[in-house]
């Protein structure tokens, strides 16, 4: 079994090619090849099959000749990861599977379109604030914002001293009611520093479903991104993210958000 090894800003990923859809994936095995003690270590694993050959896909094979199966570190299957989809634009295109500079790829949440350069901006879609909520680390509360970026989050403001501290060793409680399959939970300061080409600054930390802290999520960053504009009175801006592995950058438009940020393929190789 041929594989790749990728992150973008250090969120990192096993890359499998699997154009005709054959390898027996399990739960189990991607849970295995995730494992940073006993296999690849990571914190998901893209599949890249055509959409022609996946059932998930064959809805898309004439928009998009390419699917990322997306997994969690878990074994579980997630619908969308906004530094996976930047791996993955890279992977294509690094590997002759897409021409490039522009392509369009199918995930499970619908169609994404990047643009491939030094950088990756993907755009990711209008994200989708559902209401207040909040969750629960140990005996305290963080109330947040509900967001849909094509997979579940929660965006919890924290003041900057209290951000550094939260223990995130453990997955905080969520409303089973409002997140029935879980949820990626956003710790999110607002920083004073500007950053040239951004409207607002911010720092996050990441607890993600079926992985656990990350070092990033870039999916979590277009849901911060589009709660800390609301906050500030807007329906549109640009957004700096830092995150524990670097910076990335979320524009958004009363129609669109923009994903923008590094994506590396840092090894290949044959697992046996």
């Amino acid at each position: 079994m041929e594989f790749a090894k990728g992150h973008g800003t250090r969120n990192d990923f096993v890359i499998l090619p699997d154009p005709d859809g054959a390898l027996p994936l399990t739960a189990g095995s991607v849970a295995a090849l995730c494992d940073r003690r006993g296999g690849i270590g990571a914190d998901g694993l893209l599949r890249v099959v055509r959409c022609a050959k996946h059932p998930d896909a064959t809805r898309y094979a004439a928009d998009a000749e390419w699917f990322m199966d997306y997994w969690n570190a878990d074994g579980s299957i997630a619908e969308m990861c906004g530094n996976g989809i930047r791996v993955f634009l890279r992977y294509l295109v690094t590997n002759g599977l897409a021409d490039g500079p522009t392509v369009t790829i199918a995930t499970r949440s619908g169609l994404r379109t990047g643009t491939v350069g030094e950088t990756i901006a993907v755009q990711m879609g209008p994200p989708t604030l559902l209401g207040t909520t909040g969750a629960t680390i140990g005996e305290a509360g963080y109330p947040g914002v509900a967001v849909d970026a094509g997979n579940p989050h929660l965006v919890c403001p924290v003041p900057a001293a209290e951000l550094a501290a939260l223990d995130l060793t453990r997955a905080p409680r969520l409303d089973p009611a409002v997140f029935p399959a879980g949820a990626n939970v956003e710790f999110v300061t607002v920083l004073d520093e500007p950053v040239a080409g951004a409207d607002r600054h911010v720092r996050m930390r990441v607890y993600e479903r079926g992985a656990g802290e990350t070092e990033s999520c870039g999916s979590g960053a277009v849901a911060v991104a589009a709660v800390t504009l609301r906050e500030a009175g807007r329906d549109a801006g640009t957004v700096a993210v830092d995150v524990p592995g670097g910076r990335l950058t979320a524009t958004v438009t009363p129609d669109s958000l923009t994903l923008a940020g590094p994506a590396v393929i840092v090894a290949t190789g044959t697992l046996r």
